[in-house]
């Protein structure tokens, strides 16, 4: 290394900061000095001498900052530029000299050198404008009563973030190291000093040219969008399109943590917009089918969470997710991918008759039949049955078996695919003959049992069935039997705004009013008290059961005197 005025600009001898930014001030004009000097590869030292010229106005910059001489990084970036600079003189020296090895490397040496001065005049740029040297100076806001341990770690940190944003990549290799190495220890910390400028300077090292880099940066990132609190800046800073491209081509580990932070990120339905307008559909599709069971599992959820969003469902299908998602019903790797399957199929089929029409044309029907008959969570299967009996015959019905699968569901499913199957029986309610064939399968006594569930929903939708049921003089005649119904039907007619099936427990006991017994059953269990509530606020069939109610009363009351 040649040295100038005695200085070995290569060796940190503990040189202070002032000493570092006076020695880059004097090899300024020795190198432009230099430059202009030289007579060949014009075009390149033309170009070297404009960015030269550059570096007196960032070294004030830098040296004006009210940090300057109490950041590390400061000094490191002036040994930097002082190298750079160094550099520079050298090899003009050598083209003045004409001593280079060949045309082909000093030109190569020479774009070698404007690189490192974009990088330096770049990184300097940032230590001023993106307030860096402030947040690693300054201490973090800390809890009160912090100690100076707890101070220090944070200060480390932020240190630790800033490097992602300047030097050279193996600076930043080095770096990303140890951000991994903390992730792990200490989550929760690294994310309360984290700012948006740093997930902008992570989301950049996904492009890196060095796959180590990536698959670092992409582990890192991971974690950030499952903190759950980061969502909207990785979005904002352009996280998903490196991210789409690792599912492509990045390495194992690659794969799988893109593949996981598209899952979460997905979860929002703006997010999940993006996600599919940049492309990311067809990818995680692909994954699918790869066959590694951590891959599939992370992409199932992600298009499952994609399909939630009812503008992409078209999207997805053209993209041929429907197919992927049966095949995945039959022969998922993990259970929790069948799981993502029958929740994206349920998700698919909840609005697109289009869509319902695609997935029995491709047997989706039956896969989900074999699927409730497994060990797993049955809500999303039957939610996604409810959703295709409408689009085929009661003759299939029939054949494929699944009135007796639901009349199993609601027997001993869990409460949320015991209402899945409830809501199953209302969509089946389409015709006399369905309701009859309802009727006459043992769904009433459930559903009747089902009106006493814990949760507002289940017997909301519990009711809704019977009120469509009874229209039928057969099925009526069940519901009368089932010492339950008119008592339990009854509790249902509080009139709080919380409870929404109060309006199909009316029509229910409407229907079943002109049984003597039932009438006696109603009062008896305070009907009249909350009818009178019901009929001021308009609710549907409350006035006409009030009235009816009360005659009854009224003509038992003669009777008996």
């Amino acid at each position: 290394m040649v040295e100038h005025g005695g200085r070995d600009v290569s060796v940190d001898d503990g040189r202070s900061i002032e000493e570092w930014l006076l020695l880059a001030q004097d090899l300024v004009p020795v190198a432009l000095e230099k430059a202009r000097e030289v007579k060949g590869f014009s075009g390149r030292w033309k170009m070297i001498i404009s960015k030269l010229e550059q570096i007196p106005s960032r070294l004030s910059d830098l040296s004006s900052h009210p940090c300057f001489s109490k950041n590390t990084l400061c000094r490191e970036q002036l040994q930097a530029v002082s190298k750079t600079l160094n550099e520079s003189i050298e090899l003009a020296e050598v083209c003045m000299g004409e001593k280079y090895e060949g045309k082909l490397r000093m030109q190569s040496d020479l774009d070698a050198l404007t690189g490192k001065m974009d990088l330096n005049l770049r990184d300097c740029g940032l230590l001023i404008k993106t307030g860096v040297l402030g947040e690693v100076t300054f201490p973090f806001p800390m809890v009160p009563n912090s100690t100076e341990q707890e101070i220090s770690i944070h200060t480390d940190i932020r240190e630790l973030l800033a490097r992602l944003q300047i030097g050279h990549l193996e600076a930043k290799h080095r770096a990303l190291d140890r951000l991994v190495e903390l992730m792990k220890e200490d989550e929760k910390t690294v994310l309360a000093v984290l700012g948006q400028s740093n997930i902008a300077a992570l989301v950049q090292l996904l492009t890196a040219t060095s796959p180590k880099i990536r698959e670092k940066t992409v582990t890192v990132i991971c974690s950030l969008a499952e903190s759950g609190i980061c969502e909207n800046w990785l979005a904002s800073e352009g996280v998903l399109t490196p991210l789409i491209r690792l599912v492509e081509s990045g390495s194992a580990v690659g794969m799988e943590k893109a593949a996981i932070s598209l899952q979460r990120l997905s979860m929002s339905a703006g997010t999940a917009h993006l996600i599919v307008g940049h492309g990311g559909a067809r990818p995680l599709i692909e994954m699918c089918l790869a066959g590694d069971s951590v891959l599939q599992a992370s992409a199932a959820c992600a298009l499952k969470n994609l399909s939630a969003v009812p503008e992409v469902r078209q999207n997805l299908a053209e993209e041929g997710i429907i197919k992927v998602m049966i095949d995945l019903l039959d022969h998922g790797i993990l259970l929790g991918t069948k799981e993502y399957a029958a929740e994206c199929l349920q998700n698919l089929t909840s609005s697109n008759e289009n869509l319902r029409r695609t997935v029995v044309s491709e047997g989706g029907i039956q896969s989900l039949l074999v699927y409730l008959d497994g060990p797993l969570p049955q809500e999303s299967a039957v939610g996604a049955l409810r959703n295709l009996v409408g689009s085929i015959s009661l003759d299939d019905l029939i054949s494929l078996g699944l009135i007796p699968r639901l009349v199993h569901v609601l027997k001993s499913g869990s409460v949320g695919a015991q209402q899945a199957a409830a809501s199953a029986v209302c969509s089946l309610c389409s015709s006399v003959e369905m309701k009859k064939l309802v009727g006459e399968s043992g769904f009433i006594p459930l559903l009747v049992k089902m009106l006493e569930a814990k949760t507002n929903g289940a017997r909301e939708v519990a009711a809704q069935a019977i009120s469509m049921l009874v229209t039928l003089s057969h099925n009526r005649r069940e519901v009368k039997r089932d010492d339950k119904s008119v008592p339990n039907l009854v509790q249902l007619l509080d009139p709080s705004p919380k409870n929404t099936a109060k309006k199909y427990a009316v029509l229910c006991l409407v229907s079943i009013s002109s049984s003597k017994k039932c009438r006696k059953i109603m009062i008896s269990y305070g009907a009249i008290g909350y009818l009178k509530k019901m009929a001021e606020m308009d609710i549907p069939g409350a006035k006409k059961l009030l009235e009816g109610l009360d005659r009854g009363k009224l003509r038992s009351l003669f009777v008996r005197k």
